[in-house]
């Protein structure tokens, strides 16, 4: 197995002040933002992202996490995890404006399933989507608003994120 590293550390970080550029950009009002991570590296970049913003604006953004596992339309597959606790800010997410957080953007099931599990919350004024890294092979109509890394890849390829707080180490590699 050949593995590709397509991102390094200070790669990630750039990318994600880049991504918190946008995100302030697209959203001024930045009490209005909730950010919400999709467990595992998801989660974890949506906590950078909050520090990043709060970096640019000198305002704390409230940041949780969204788990998606038992809104899967694919539960019956093998390979999933345990589902983790979705944490949501206390100021809930009615009538502000979300970003979903995720590592990588694949088929769109999981941004689906995030979508339905939001319903559940509560009513966003919107929804945005940022991701670390777009690969393509998208089954759902799914689109980031914001994207790290656009990674056109083999569906025989494995992209991989790697983040300090759950793997060791910050980098994404690309596996064949």
């Amino acid at each position: 197995m050949s593995v590709r590293q397509v991102l390094s550390a200070p790669d990630i970080e750039r990318t994600l002040r880049r991504i918190g550029h946008e995100i302030v950009e697209a959203t001024p009002e930045v009490s209005s933002l909730v950010l919400l991570g999709i467990p595992t590296r998801g989660a974890v970049l949506s906590q950078r992202l909050a520090e990043v913003i709060a970096d640019i604006t000198g305002e704390m953004i409230a940041a949780g996490t969204l788990d998606v596992t038992l809104y899967r339309d694919d539960l019956a597959g093998a390979g999933h995890r345990a589902p983790s606790p979705t944490e949501i800010p206390e100021a809930g997410i009615d009538d502000r404006v979300v970003v979903l957080v995720d590592d990588v953007l694949f088929s769109g099931r999981t941004i689906r399933a995030a979508l339905d599990g939001l319903t559940a919350l509560g009513r966003p004024r919107a929804v945005k989507l940022a991701v670390l890294v777009d690969r393509g092979h998208r089954e759902l109509p799914i689109r980031a608003d914001h994207v790290g890394k656009n990674l056109p890849s083999s569906l025989a390829e494995r992209v991989g994120v790697r983040l300090v707080e759950v793997d060791g180490v910050d980098e994404v590699v690309v596996e064949a």
